[in-house]
């Protein structure tokens, strides 16, 4: 069986872009932005501060409209969802993982990790978490609270609460940004498993270079435009620009 990704795309954006009011006026932050990314890969984004990245990360993730263009994710064009739709489909098929954990300080880890399918619906939530927990490295913290675990311990608990639902599409803002160098390293090692082996398509912010060049592709913005593209593994892009 071939270890390439599927060729069927997880993402598609055309001619996104996103313009913000401010004090001074109107501000573009995304600029007509095309962008195709194949289900299985693993694509780095980077780019100076302020050219767009988390607002990009946002507009994929269903947490932001665009003013314009087109996005669809995993096959489900987003303009056809209103906010409730939205959320349910984000709840099923996208995990998200923040620089800041966003784990709720009143539940325990597996709480924090069994709450997406409480949310919807499912059962056996805390069950599913458990594993989740175990498989982490964090199988004998399940009933500590967020802020009797380290920060790589939280991160671990993010990185299996975004897993839990087995997403298709698996978002990372910065994920080590509030971590040590070895800490964060643990927890990209554990991204990077979790994505091969739960077949995720793996989309991460980064403003380390050699992160993004672990990645199977790296994509460049600045201004709110992509300025570059780049294969940097056999399991990247197949254009560039």
């Amino acid at each position: 069986m071939s270890s390439l990704p599927s060729p069927d795309p997880a993402i598609t954006l055309e001619g996104v872009g996103l313009r913000l009011g401010s004090a001074a006026g109107e501000v573009n932050i995304l600029r007509g932005i095309d962008l195709s990314v194949r289900s299985g890969e693993t694509v780095g984004l980077v780019g100076p501060s302020g050219s767009g990245k988390t607002s990009l990360l946002m507009i994929i993730a269903g947490l932001e409209r665009p003013t314009s263009g087109r996005v669809i994710v995993a096959g489900q064009d987003f303009a056809g969802l209103d906010e409730d739709r939205l959320a349910a489909f984000r709840g099923r098929r996208l995990g998200v993982v923040f620089q800041n954990f966003h784990l709720i300080a009143t539940m325990t880890a597996r709480e924090n990790v069994a709450l997406p399918l409480d949310l919807a619906g499912e059962a056996g939530g805390l069950a599913r978490a458990d594993g989740l927990l175990a498989t982490v490295g964090l199988g004998q913290r399940l009933t500590h609270y967020p802020a009797q675990l380290s920060g790589g311990e939280q991160q671990r608990v993010a990185l299996a609460r975004a897993f839990v639902t087995e997403p298709a599409l698996l978002l990372a803002d910065e994920p080590t940004g509030n971590l040590d160098g070895a800490t964060g390293a643990a927890v990209i090692d554990l991204m990077f498993d979790l994505h091969r082996r739960r077949k995720t398509t793996l989309l991460l912010i980064t403003h380390d270079p050699a992160l993004a060049g672990r990645c199977g592709r790296a994509i460049e913005l600045r201004d709110g435009r992509i300025v570059g593209d780049r294969r940097t593994s056999p399991l990247g892009a197949v254009a560039r620009r």
